[in-house]
């Protein structure tokens, strides 16, 4: 799947010294989807002393299939980092590259996969895509504000 990106409005955070956390308070709210008996939701606090906290829940049914922890927050560089954790698992980091008023986009070359986690708001709706180098085995996660 390929990603659609406006070259022109995409914010290198190089460049912009980094976005500040307020400016991702367009993710902030509960997102959920549901299609065939099979569920997924993601939950993201307002940006707040630095900090924006998330959650991922799949499931089908009545089950739980998996979960997710997330944390968006500054380095000490000033840069933003997302901070995933599937499972349980260790969390692991993925730097700022580009931001807009309705996208942003981490990275970190170094993970197996993914290395690329980017979103995307368009109303009402929240699209979550992650890909591997060069956009490889892409997959994307589409939710309605609840």
């Amino acid at each position: 799947m390929a990603l659609a990106w406006s070259v022109a409005a995409a914010i290198p955070a190089a460049a912009a010294g980094g976005a500040a956390i307020d400016q991702l308070a367009w993710m902030s709210g509960t997102w959920g989807a549901e299609k065939d008996g099979r569920w997924t939701e993601e939950h993201w606090t307002a940006p707040r002393g630095g900090l924006m906290l998330g959650v991922n829940r799949t499931g089908a049914g009545d089950a739980a299939r998996g979960f997710e922890f997330l944390r968006i927050q500054a380095g000490s560089d000033g840069v933003l980092s997302y901070w995933a954790a599937p499972a349980g698992q260790a969390p692991v980091p993925f730097r700022l590259t580009a931001s807009t008023a309705d996208s942003v986009t981490f990275e970190n070359p170094q993970h197996d996969f993914p290395t690329v986690i980017t979103y995307r708001r368009e109303g009402d709706r929240l699209q979550a895509t992650i890909a591997g180098p060069g956009g490889a085995k892409a997959m994307s996660w589409t939710w309605q504000r609840r």
